[in-house]
């Protein structure tokens, strides 16, 4: 993903993202390098510009919880992108290889397939769709393959139509990516689907080297289906238990509004109600879209 290590690289995006206004330092002339030197950071955390730079170029891999603290205020990190660095420089065993955890219990599924009003499904650290509903289907029947997340947003024709913020969802896509890549930097998966949208995306790899970092939660969306026409829906993401690196995304609409007669359209005009379908194939999803 990168020449540097992922702590240094993370380092360096997010103190190029900063200028020296942000953190209440005079601009004197012009810089050669964008963003802060760092020997600011450095000075703003309270540690030498000689310990800073070997944290950056990843000759220092065991910094205590007290520099990296005062690294994160320095560099104006959020909660989640404090915890983000945090977890950059812990060392974690490996994870098993294999397909990871793809597999959607049978009970979550009979759940998802209980809600004939409400879309619903289930995603994988890489942004992999690994199961939904038949409304989810249909919500998502105007892409090539309901497969992945990122690669609809980045690469499929209709994420631009879909995704009316489109600039808003490709942040979301990369900063979840962002998220889960910091939870495991050793993902063959994830690796794969940033590698495939880099190639195919400039777009996807000028947002992916920004290292911003953001989970899914709660929040609205605008989008636009083919056949039903303008939906703004609300969604939440959960934890799924027993397999904490799946996320439950649930769309609803607000009842009695045009988007909750537009999901009831989309349910009609389905040629008959489903099971929950995998979206996995036995091997790994691709993202190429070849």
């Amino acid at each position: 993903m990168s020449n540097g290590t992922p702590l240094g690289d993370f380092l360096r995006a997010r103190r190029e993202a900063l200028q020296p206004h942000d953190v209440g330092l005079p601009e004197h002339r012009r810089r050669r390098v964008p963003g802060l030197r760092r020997e600011e950071v450095a000075m703003l955390a309270g540690v030498s510009a000689d310990y800073y730079t070997r944290l950056e170029q990843g000759r220092e891999s065991s910094p205590s919880p007290q520099v990296l603290d005062a690294v994160a205020q320095a560099l104006r990190l959020d909660a989640e992108a404090t915890d983000h660095l945090n977890r950059l420089c812990r060392t974690a065993p490996p994870r098993p290889r294999g397909r990871g955890g793809t597999d959607v219990s049978p009970q979550l599924a009979r759940l998802m397939d209980g809600w004939e009003h409400t879309p619903a499904f289930v995603l994988g650290p890489a942004l992999d769709v690994l199961a939904g509903n038949s409304l989810a289907t249909a919500l998502h029947s105007g892409f090539e393959r309901f497969d992945n997340l990122a690669r609809m947003v980045f690469a499929d024709p209709a994420g631009r139509e879909f995704y009316q913020e489109w600039e808003r969802a490709a942040h979301s896509c990369v900063a979840e990516l962002r998220a889960a890549y910091g939870h495991d930097p050793e993902s063959a998966r994830i690796a794969e689907v940033v590698a495939a949208l880099s190639a195919r995306s400039e777009e996807f790899a000028r947002l992916w080297r920004l290292h911003e970092v953001r989970s899914k939660s709660q929040e609205g969306k605008h989008l636009r289906h083919p056949r039903v026409g303008d939906l703004h829906i609300e969604f939440t993401a959960f934890t799924v238990n027993g397999a904490p690196h799946q996320q439950l995304v649930v769309y609803q609409a607000e009842p009695a509004s045009p988007t909750a007669a537009a999901f009831e359209t989309l349910r009609a005009v389905a040629a008959r109600p489903e099971p929950v379908r995998e979206a996995v194939p036995a091997a790994e999803p691709a993202v190429s879209g070849q």
